[in-house]
């Protein structure tokens, strides 16, 4: 009766059905009763969900549910409530629901969703499964989650069941996203307890549930708890980091987590590591972002991820099983997935979040130890460029080069990137080609390499598809016309040649189209594009042999064509060609012994006779065939049959056509016809000459018709003595004769007197010179590297005689106007019309050379056949007497420099530097008739040193000093600066840096004698170097000598490749021999101990100094060998007072007058920068010069120089005022804002003061220039200051800005003055330099406004005046349209602390300001 009571109190309100039965019931009476037992069997749960419209059905069939989720659950909630037994009838509900979940395959019904039951054809929409509906019933969720989670442990050893179901997975869904959580704190603690017991895989899905079932108040303690797990099982590391990632934490209790989570990163396995760097990175501020990034990238250790390949290889080959092989490769593969996704993490948080991108960048610029740096700094910058988010391009870009540049990042982490990392970086191959390309364009020589190692490794690292862009890249790079490009992107093309034929001969076509821009590559460049083209194409395994008709095509037809650019192109390439074909084979390949196959032997030597026929009829090109074959033998091993077949050819040749056996006489044809610079003693049989002088008399016959031409005689000669080294191992016996070999020349006693000779004859003599002196470089080439002592002085002689010549056809070409010289150099663009610049005769600065030189021709005199020789030697001498009272007549010889004219001789090989071993020939060992009694030493002359150091200093200006490559300008030619170094650019900077070194004590050496000369002088003269006494001639070759020596060092140590990690050693050798000359034991030191000996050894060079420009270059040395320390600081007080020395100093000339001119002021320019550069306070230093030195200078006479800095004269005030001004404002620039030191008053007027002592137009120029530049430093830097003082230091404040304004109002006057002369030059500072005046006024009133003093601040009008104070008067009655500068005057709030004067001068100046302000 219970049971049926409530069941229709319940149904009383359900609707008119439910009534009517309640009705029936009541009327029938006993019907009841007969329900009952049917009630008993059917459980109260049963009941009430049929009634609120839920059918339950057996297994294996979903439950029906035929009303909306919203209705069933109301229905259910109000039988509950309207149930006379509530609230036991709740227990009782559940009770039943217990009972019926307890069959596992009804309980896995209620967990699966219910399907709609179509009821009067209303269909409902899907339903949640009947206990998700039941716990959105309140009074209900609490009981049913218990139930739930006590059920689930009986499940959760279970698999997975039919259809792949997870119950306890399905447990845990019910759980998510409930409308309201009525105890959700009891939710979450027998969550944590079910986690705690539970397997892994409920484990992880309870964890990752969480953040969707709990409410936001549990966030941070379920947090804490999933913490401290995380710390304890690092298998739940994904999911607890999942949940955490989604749960909405206190920023303080994100941090600890993620400091947690840090913590555990080197334990976590590794494909759960993006799952730890996505939450690292995705759970950052901005402000935290650096920090953050930074220990993630210490931590992330991706090297340790990926096993070496060659780790990989090694355990394939152990296992040596198909499946262990395949095992391992996807286990490597498995690796590189996790770093891809580790990197598209860092990828996506760089993309959506700025502060990401910029901390990465700030991290990896943070590093500065090579040892610090990463893999994954360099994958980042890789991402942070194919992103391009928040602008990160340009800043990846940035950080690459800069870190390159320093050596920071360096070829063998790129090295390991791309061996690792093959797969992840195939990803950003855009990216990583866009930056090399970059690279590669960068003016930076430094960083250019980097790139191409970039282009390198890309192409051996990926597929085919990124050969070919590779290849198409460098192709655009060498069509470029920009040098340093050029040459780094074919050098690249001839190193894959050389690594990856079969893979570069697939791409040969692409590399054949540069040969359509040829027009702008320079000789050496084609020399390396024909080169890799041969190479491809005639190759040993000639892979790339489809092109190889398409080559011989190119080459007769540049052979054929008249236009001597073109032909030049086609010999060039020609002899590449040969060198390919005919390049010696290893034996056992092609034919018999390894010889070359008879069709190519054939094919090599019909190339060589097309060469050679199609050069005959211009000397020129015949001349750059025996120079590129020269070159072709030197640096390739030819097939033996080919060098035998060139050498026998070469040497019949060269007999026939140059060599002559000499005559009892010989016909004299157009001047005096000698047989002169004979060497070898007492051969009278069978004696040879070189037929020079006849040869170019019938050239200038002929035309340059004839088949010989003397153009030839050198190049054929270089060809003839590398075939002899080749054949014979290095030994020239057979060639030896022509070493000491005469030449028939005419007789020298002509030069002294060229004035009198015909233009014709003295543009044949320049000629006869010019081939002279060629010939005999040549010889000096072949011959420099010989043992003997004979050989060495026939050597030595043979520059004797060269220097000499120098000095006769100095004389010869200042009498012949307008000539042009012989070509000699056949590579370059065609030297025709080019006269040479320095036409300007220099008669002083030669003439000791001349006389020194007549002088040391004494072993050339006594082994000469000339009779004309003893007579030239008996008047030099002559003039070497008579030099005193010839010292006013100095136009007498005059003589052009030959520096303009140095692409007209031939080139010298670095091999003839070796000369510089031998030992200096001084006064000290030439007896009374200047012949040396040390016959068995071969000695070098002051002359020769001098020759040879100039030529060693112009090879390494041009090897090791890096110029930024420079576009060349559209549509202009451009001076072609390689001429006459083709030898040199075939060899790299680190042989040359090598060679120097290796001479090194060679050079100190020298440089000792030259200190000794010098010191030997100095106590002759009473300590005074350059005492006028002294010989002039010797006196100014050695301080040649001596200043070269210097720059020679300094070139050597500024050398950038001494900065790369491989070149360290070569470094520490060459500061060991300068260290050795100081102290034994130079091996054992550090580089620190080393610099400190260079330096102290190069120090002792400083009392023997023979002029300004000298003393500048010890100065330079020993700046740039202090930088290769560790603190150079150290060293900059040393090299500051040295500089201040040298400034302090009178320099005068051999002739006793003083030092002057544009290059001792440009020396002075750069030796005062150096001094103000190095000193402490630069400001103090400025102020010593400007208050001291220049206030002597202005009360000397006109002569005179400053007592305290000697240097400081009226022709020289303009170069320390240019300097002083420079330094000033970068001194001003460097002070940080707030430490203005008080002592800068006084810089604020020193500069502007003394124009008016010394205003000539550059003073004025200079003035106005850095004026304004100081003045808007002033303003940035030195107004904020005084807008903080202004309260605490009143009167400093105000005295600062009336000094100031003096300044102010004379640039104004610069301004006026510059007007009225309408001097360009000047007036193009003005309207700059007036903006500044005008903010300056306007800041000053900003600055009495901001401490509430803006009634002590008016404006008056100033008036434009001249330098000299006066008033412009035609612009007096413009004055109001003029330009003017409102002029600002300050004072203080209390009135009478400004004079009366001042407030008139600041309403209306007169020109007594301006002498006030002197």
């Amino acid at each position: 009766m219970m049971r049926k009571r409530g069941r229709s109190s319940v149904e009383k309100g359900e609707g008119a059905s439910t009534n009517t039965k309640a009705k029936k019931s009541r009327s029938t009476g006993r019907q009841p009763k007969e329900a009952v037992p049917e009630e008993t069997n059917e459980s109260v749960f049963s009941v009430f969900l049929r009634e609120a419209g839920v059918t339950l059905k057996p297994s294996g069939t979903s439950n029906e549910i035929a009303v909306d989720l919203v209705v069933f659950q109301k229905r259910i909630r109000q039988q509950l409530q309207k149930s006379p037994r509530y609230p036991s009838i709740i227990q009782e509900f559940i009770t039943d629901l217990e009972s019926y979940i307890e069959n596992s395959d009804r309980f896995r019904n209620c967990l699966l969703p219910c399907v709609p039951q179509l009821v009067d054809g209303y269909s409902s929409s899907f339903q949640e499964s009947l206990l998700r509906m039941l716990l959105g019933i309140e009074m209900l969720q609490t009981l049913i989650i218990n139930t739930l989670l006590e059920k689930l442990p009986e499940f959760m050893l279970d698999g997975a069941a039919d259809g792949g179901l997870s119950i306890p997975r399905m447990i845990i869904n019910q759980l998510k996203w409930l409308d309201r959580v009525v105890d959700a704190k009891e939710l979450a603690v027998k969550l944590m307890e079910l986690v705690s017991v539970a397997p892994v895989e409920v484990q992880r899905d309870i964890i990752t549930s969480l953040p969707e079932i709990l409410e936001d108040s549990q966030h941070n303690d379920i947090a804490r708890e999933l913490n401290s797990l995380l710390q304890e099982n690092t298998q739940l590391t994904v999911p607890i980091l999942d949940a955490l990632s989604s749960l909405n934490l206190s920023s303080s209790l994100l941090t600890e987590v993620r400091g947690a989570v840090m913590a555990t990163l080197a334990a976590v396995q590794l494909e759960d590591l993006p799952v730890v760097v996505k939450f690292i990175l995705h759970s950052v501020s901005a402000s935290d972002a650096y920090e953050v990034v930074c220990n993630l990238r210490k931590k992330l250790e991706l090297e340790q991820c990926v096993l070496p390949a060659v780790l990989q290889a090694s355990q394939s080959r152990i296992k040596n099983k198909g499946a262990a092989v395949s095992a391992s490769t996807a286990a490597a593969g498995s690796s590189q997935d996790s770093v891809v996704l580790i990197l598209d993490c860092i990828k996506s948080a760089v993309r959506f979040q700025k502060s990401i991108s910029e901390a990465w960048l700030k991290a990896i610029e943070s590093v500065e130890e090579v040892e610090d740096h990463k893999v994954i700094d360099l994958l980042v910058l890789f991402i942070l460029h194919s992103t391009n988010a928040n602008q990160s391009r340009r800043g990846a870009e940035r950080v690459l080069k800069v870190k390159v540049r320093t050596g920071l990042i360096q070829e063998s982490l790129l090295q390991k990137t791309f061996r690792d990392y093959a797969q992840v970086m195939r990803g950003y191959f855009p990216s990583i080609l866009a930056l090399a390309q970059s690279l590669l364009r960068s003016p930076d020589p430094c960083v250019v390499p980097f790139g191409g190692h970039m282009y390198r490794h890309s192409f051996t690292a990926f597929d085919s598809y990124c050969h070919q862009e590779v290849v198409g890249s460098l192709v655009t790079h060498v069509c470029s016309g920009v040098n340093g490009e050029v040459d780094m992107a074919l050098e690249l093309l001839c190193g894959l040649v050389t690594e990856k034929p079969a893979e570069m001969a697939l791409y040969a076509v692409f590399v054949k189209g540069i040969l359509d821009y040829m027009d702008n590559l320079t000789p050496q460049q084609i020399r390396r594009l024909f080169h890799l083209l041969s190479r491809l194409a005639f190759g040993q395994q000639q892979q790339g042999s489809h092109i190889q008709d398409d080559m011989h095509i190119v080459i007769r037809k540049q052979l054929s064509s008249t236009v001597p650019k073109y032909k030049r192109i086609g010999i060039i390439g020609a002899v590449m060609i040969v060198g390919s074909m005919a390049a010696s084979s290893p034996k056992g390949k092609g034919s018999q012994n390894g010889s070359l196959p008879q069709e190519t032997f054939r094919q090599v030597t019909a190339l060589l006779e097309l060469v050679k026929s199609s050069s005959e009829s211009s000397p020129e090109a015949a001349a750059l065939y025996y120079d590129e074959l020269a070159n072709l033998i030197s640096n390739t091993t030819l097939d033996p049959q080919v060098q035998e077949m060139i050498g026998s050819s070469v040497l019949e040749d060269f007999q026939d056509d140059f060599i002559v056996d000499l005559g009892p006489e010989i016909r004299g044809l157009v001047m005096n016809t000698c047989v002169m610079y004979k060497l070898d003693e007492g051969e009278s049989q069978s004696e040879i000459a070189i037929n020079l002088l006849p040869l170019l008399v019938q050239d200038l016959q002929n035309k340059g018709e004839q088949r010989v031409s003397p153009l030839c005689l050198s190049p054929f000669f270089r060809l003839l003595r590398l075939c002899e080294q080749k054949q014979h191992q290095g030994d020239l016996e057979e060639i030896d004769g022509l070493l000491g070999c005469p030449l028939i020349v005419t007789d020298m006693d002509v030069v002294e007197k060229v004035e009198s000779l015909s233009k014709a004859e003295r543009e044949f003599l320049c000629t006869l010179l010019f081939h002279t002196i060629n010939w005999f470089r040549e010889v000096i080439n072949g011959f420099c590297g010989v043992k003997e002592i004979e050989m060495k002085m026939k050597v030595m002689t043979r520059l004797q005689n060269i220097t000499y010549l120098q000095t006769l056809l100095e004389r010869a070409l200042a009498a012949t106007p307008g000539y042009v010289p012989p070509v000699s150099n056949f590579d370059g663009e065609s030297t025709d019309g080019i006269v040479p610049s320095s036409m300007a005769p220099v008669n002083k600065a030669k003439k000791g050379n001349d006389l020194l030189s007549d002088k040391r021709k004494a072993p050339g005199k006594n082994s000469s056949e000339s009779s004309s020789q003893p007579e030239e030697a008996t008047e030099a001498d002559e003039t070497q007497q008579e030099q005193p009272e010839k010292e006013k007549e100095k136009e007498i010889r005059p003589g052009v420099s030959l520096a303009s004219y140095r692409p007209f001789f031939r080139e010298l090989d670095m091999e003839v530097l070796s000369v510089l071993q031998c030992g200096l020939l001084s006064r000290s060992l030439l007896d009374s008739e200047l012949n040396t009694n040390v016959r068995e030493e071969v000695l070098l002359g002051p002359a020769e040193l001098v020759f040879l150091l100039e030529d060693m200093l112009r090879k390494l200006d041009f090897s090791l000093t890096a110029a930024p490559a420079k576009r060349a300008p559209f549509l202009k030619g451009r001076a072609d600066k390689s001429v006459g170094f083709s030898h040199l650019q075939q060899r790299s900077s680190k042989d040359i840096a090598s060679c120097c070194v290796e001479l090194m004590p060679a050079l100190c050496s020298h440089l000792e004698n030259c200190h000794n000369h010098f010191q030997t002088l100095l106590s002759e003269n009473n300590g005074v170097v350059d005492e006028p006494a002294t010989e002039e001639q010797e006196y100014q070759l050695m301080s040649s000598g001596y200043q070269l020596l210097l720059q020679v060092l300094n070139t050597t140590f500024s050398w950038s490749g001494f900065s790369q990690p491989g070149q360290r050693s070569l470094l520490k050798k060459a500061l060991g021999v300068l260290a050795g000359r100081l102290k034994e034991g130079g091996a054992e030191l550090t580089m620190e101990q080393l610099v400190k000996h260079s330096y102290e050894y190069l120090l002792n060079f400083r009392s023997t100094m023979p002029n300004l420009s000298t003393a500048l270059s010890l100065s330079q040395l020993l700046s740039t060998v202090s930088e290769k320390g560790g603190s150079s600081s150290a060293y900059r007080e040393q090299t500051a007072s040295l500089a201040r020395r040298f400034l302090s100093q009178d320099w005068v000339t051999a002739s006793g007058e003083k030092e002057r001119g544009a290059k001792f002021n440009e020396a002075l320019h750069s030796l005062l920068s150096i001094y103000l550069e190095h000193v402490d306070d630069v400001l103090t230093a400025l102020e010593e010069i400007a208050k001291k030195g220049m206030q002597e200078l202005i009360n000397m006479s006109k002569d005179e120089s400053s007592t305290s800095w000697p240097t400081l004269n009226r022709q020289t005030f303009l170069v320390f005022y240019k300097v002083m001004m420079a330094e000033l404002e970068k001194a001003v620039r460097k002070i940080p804002a707030g430490k203005m030191s008080d002592n800068t008053e006084f810089h604020l007027i020193c500069p502007v003061i003394y124009f008016q002592i010394f205003d000539s137009r550059p003073v004025l120029n200079v003035c106005l220039k850095y004026g304004r530049l100081f003045l808007e430093s002033f303003l940035k830097l030195g107004m904020p200051l005084l807008d903080y003082s202004f309260k605490g230091h009143k009167e400093d404040v105000q005295s600062l800005l009336k000094t100031f304004q003096l300044s102010t109002r004379q640039l104004h006057h610069m301004c006026g003055h510059s007007k009225i002369h309408q001097d360009t030059s000047l007036t193009n500072h003005v309207p700059a330099l007036k903006k500044s005046l005008e903010l300056f006024v306007y800041r000053v009133k900003a600055t009495l406004t901001l401490n509430n003093c803006q009634e002590a601040f008016w404006i008056g009008n100033l008036k434009n005046r001249n330098l000299k104070g006066e008033e412009i008067l035609s612009q007096r009655s413009q004055e109001s349209d003029d330009d003017e500068e409102e002029e600002g005057q300050q004072r203080s709030p209390q009135a009478q602390e400004l004079s009366e004067d001042e407030i008139n001068r600041a309403e209306d100046p007169d020109p007594d300001d301006t002498d006030d302000s002197e």
